[in-house]
């Protein structure tokens, strides 16, 4: 047993979902302003937010004459805006409405002097709120903010040790902050049909964009009221015959048919001998499991795992 249980923090989504549902709504407040500013790219990847050090950053966006990027410290609790010109501006991140959040992001991006435009509306939440009038005082717990970013952290680099067995077209380790998780995406090159869409304050046209090529798809979300704990999940688009029905590893994995995905709770992967390697093993099968049933060209995608300043072969 490697020191997981000490590294992995416990995390409880009914203890914490306050906070988490105020981290949510502050993501997608600085998500936006990168819709507003970064061109678009395929599948939207424009969008994403992406972990760091010590939280989660935008990375530079064009603003103007110079660039700006907003990254969520989590150490010091604050959001932080920086101009490439040396300007910044913090915000404490702390209890209180998402109103008054808003209202300081759009000031602090203000005296930046950068402008930009933000749909006030939050994405992908049924029944949501605008920013702007969302002045319910809510709940922020630092530490669980905290312990978040670690579980974000740790997902991160285990994504991105998987993304490097395959040659083919795969994502960046992206954090979406519409749904509010961390996710790779793996692509067969084939298109796929248009995606069914339906997706709660998203336009149809940003999904079926989204989901123009068949995936597969891994990732890990904190928590949701519609899944009360953190988990690790695998999908395909489109889903292939007989997907559900695949063996996945480790035995604690399985499918979940209202989610329409396998899923590794969190607390069983922590729990794992090896945690690394139980992760590994479920991403792999879960794409062993798309590939083979959706017929990829698994001799021309697939590798061995990348080495640290090893070159691959070739």
């Amino acid at each position: 047993m490697s020191g997981a249980r000490e590294t992995w923090p416990v995390l409880d989504w009914r203890e914490w979902r306050e906070t988490a549902q105020h981290l949510h709504l502050m993501t997608q407040i600085v998500g936006k302003v990168r819709l507003g500013l970064a061109p678009w790219q395929n599948h939207g990847w424009q969008v994403a937010l992406y972990v760091t050090a010590r939280g989660l950053t935008t990375s530079p966006m064009p603003a103007g004459d110079c660039d700006l990027q907003i990254d969520f410290d989590f150490i010091d609790d604050r959001l932080v805006l920086a101009r490439s010109d040396g300007a910044r501006h913090s915000i404490l991140l702390a209890p209180g409405s998402i109103a008054d959040f808003h209202a300081a992001v759009l000031k602090a991006l203000g005296e930046l002097g950068v402008e930009v435009g933000i749909n006030p509306m939050p994405s992908e939440i049924a029944d949501a709120v605008p920013f702007t009038q969302d002045t319910r005082q809510r709940a922020y717990d630092a530490d669980a903010a905290r312990r978040c970013w670690r579980m974000l952290a740790i997902a991160d680099q285990a994504l991105a040790r998987f993304r490097t067995r395959f040659l083919g077209k795969a994502s960046p380790v992206h954090f979406f902050w519409g749904s509010f998780d961390l996710a790779m995406t793996r692509f067969s090159g084939r298109a796929a049909p248009p995606h069914p869409g339906g997706v709660p304050n998203l336009p149809d046209a940003v999904t079926r964009e989204a989901y123009s090529h068949e995936v597969m798809s891994a990732g890990f979300w904190p928590g949701s009221d519609t899944y009360p704990r953190a988990a690790f999940y695998a999908y395909a688009y489109p889903t292939p015959q007989g997907f559900a029905d695949a063996r996945i590893a480790p035995d604690a994995a399985g499918w979940n048919a209202e989610l329409g995905e396998f899923v590794l709770d969190y607390d069983a992967a922590r729990e794992a001998d090896d945690p690394e390697e139980a992760l590994q093993a479920f991403f792999q099968s879960a794409y062993d499991a798309a590939a083979d049933l959706g017929d990829w060209d698994r001799a021309a995608l697939d590798c061995p795992p990348g080495v640290p300043g090893r070159p691959r072969l070739v």
